[in-house]
């Protein structure tokens, strides 16, 4: 099962995309959806079939959900970077998105004003489907309803303008996700699922999620201890080596660059990258 957010008379709901991804099948209202997401995602959807050429594409995510983000979560690509001196830390370094920073695949993505241009970090995105507090590694993991492919295109230059990440980080339509999976269909990422990168079709990053630093397990049970999860939450799980910024010269995503991120069992995620006079289209 895929799971994907539409737009219908104003209101998001969530529906099941077919494999040849020409229908969906309406599931839940997008609230009632993360209401219960393990329950619907458990039972074949019964609404509405629809064209997928008929429906409009927005992410699967409450507006108020909280998409926390790790940073440097694979070693080699700590090495690329420039905290390659400081070692592994203890604990990860989180930083965060906002929902409005979220769209989809096929979504065109603008380079900011002040920026040379994006920088491609392919990804694996965890949801959380029931409340957590103070959890552990593995009641946070039985928490996780599904995953999907993330894209955490970043503005390098505003990302390094103080030691906060934030501003570099939720860039106009700068964080695409394709469909939720079901934890089920998954397994363990630290079994390893192959993510890789292609910018105009040559590969740029080839990573495995077994190369984690931090599991999704313990990195939502650590934030369970200062605040309350709930349902509906992301976890960006951090990008392999391969990046741009991290080459000599940089290489970064123009205008007219198609980046692809693709990852075992979850699917092909793909965006065009376009000038910054698009971002209010």
């Amino acid at each position: 099962m895929r799971i994907v957010g539409i737009r219908r008379d104003g209101g998001a709901q969530v529906a099941a995309l077919s494999e040849d991804g020409a229908q969906v099948t309406v599931v839940a209202a997008l609230e009632d959806f993360w209401a219960d997401a393990a329950g619907h995602l458990s039972r074949e959807p019964g609404g509405e079939t629809l064209p997928a050429a008929d429906v409009e594409f927005v992410p699967p995510v409450l507006p108020g959900a909280r998409v926390v983000c790790i940073g440097l979560n694979y070693l080699k690509h700590v090495a690329e970077g420039s905290y390659a001196g400081e070692g592994v830390p203890p604990y990860p370094t989180l930083f965060a998105r906002w929902t409005q920073s979220l769209t989809v695949g096929g979504a065109e993505v603008p380079v900011p004003s002040d920026e040379d241009g994006l920088d491609w970090e392919g990804e694996v995105m965890a949801y959380v489907g029931s409340t957590l507090v103070d959890a552990t590694p593995d009641e946070a993991l039985a928490a996780v309803v599904g995953y999907s492919t993330f894209n955490d295109l970043t503005s390098r230059r505003a990302q390094k303008l103080t030691s906060q990440w934030i501003l570099g980080k939720n860039g106009d339509r700068s964080g695409p996700l394709g469909p939720i999976v079901p934890a089920a269909e998954v397994g363990d990422l630290r079994d390893g699922l192959r993510v890789q990168t292609r910018v105009n079709g040559e590969t740029v990053q080839d990573g495995s999620t077994d190369e984690m630093v931090y599991t999704v397990g313990d990195t939502l049970a650590l934030i369970s201890r200062t605040f309350t999860l709930r349902p509906g939450d992301l976890l960006a799980t951090g990008t392999p080596s391969g990046v741009g910024y991290g080459r000599t010269p940089p290489w970064l995503l123009q205008p007219g660059d198609v980046v692809e991120v693709e990852v075992e069992r979850l699917g092909l995620l793909t965006n065009t990258v376009v000038g910054n006079d698009a971002r209010t289209a």
